[in-house]
């Protein structure tokens, strides 16, 4: 059996980050994981860590992970991690810098299109030339 390559993904809303981690999080993810946690840094938003499809997670990943907590003004909250994951996690003693959680809570929708200004009146073709 093949483990699946491990993937990483930001994702930004106006109020919240969510980095996705799947398949094997291990160390020949360290250059996508160091850009997307400091590009998540940088955004200043609370953050939720999708690990729900880790397969397998390496210390360096975990490391990388507690750095990233350690620097968030508020714990980053774990979307529902597998066993895997929880077991890791409860030797390394990581549970202690983030929020478990046991559900998805969701991700904010961007926000919707501004309306059209309803006083503006359409362009006729005709008279535009």
């Amino acid at each position: 059996m093949q483990n699946e390559p491990g993937a990483v993904a930001l994702l930004t809303s106006p109020s919240r980050t969510r980095l996705v981690l799947s398949g094997d999080a291990d160390m020949t993810l360290t250059r996508e994981l160091n850009e997307a946690i400091a590009e998540a840094l940088e955004l200043g938003l609370p953050v939720d860590i999708d690990v729900r499809n880790v397969t397998f997670i390496d210390s360096a990943v975990l490391g990388a992970l507690g750095a990233f907590a350690r620097r968030l003004t508020a714990p980053p909250r774990l979307i529902q991690p597998p066993e895997v994951v929880t077991f890791v996690l409860e030797i390394t003693r990581m549970g202690e810098v983030l929020e478990i959680l046991d559900h998805d809570p969701g991700f904010p929708a961007a926000p919707p299109a501004a309306p059209v200004d309803a006083a503006v009146p359409p362009v006729d073709a005709d008279t535009a030339r």
